[in-house]
């Protein structure tokens, strides 16, 4: 079994940053990071490979946010900048078995979440 603990929300002013860290105990292979806010389907931000050397990203976050892994540490990070108060929602981190993908219901394993507000 895969468990996964998210760590690193908060409260940020826009045009700030924020770097969340989800940290994994188990065998993973892709992770991906997903966000939902209150009255909206659960939606794809970023998602990373095993080996960290592809990456995807939702068209709303491409060159704000950065997906990251450390194998060695088993951990996945999501390096947030210029944030937006539309970015604001429960982020949640993902795995599964196979490859990276954009489609939530393809993950196994998911973390509790963690909250992100941006303010104006």
């Amino acid at each position: 079994q895969v468990q996964l603990v998210e760590s690193g929300g908060g409260l940020v002013q826009a045009g700030g940053s924020l770097r969340l860290s989800c940290a994994a105990s188990g065998r993973t292979q892709a992770m991906g990071w997903f966000r939902q806010a209150p009255g909206k389907e659960r939606e794809f931000v970023a998602a990373i490979s095993w080996s960290g050397g592809f990456t995807s990203y939702a068209d709303s976050v491409k060159g704000r946010f950065t997906i990251s892994r450390d194998n060695a540490k088993n951990t996945l990070s999501l390096q947030m900048n210029s944030l937006k108060p539309e970015d604001t929602a429960v982020y949640y981190c993902a795995a599964r078995s196979g490859g990276a993908t954009s489609t939530a219901a393809l993950y196994n394993y998911w973390g509790q979440g963690t909250q992100v507000t941006v303010s104006s």
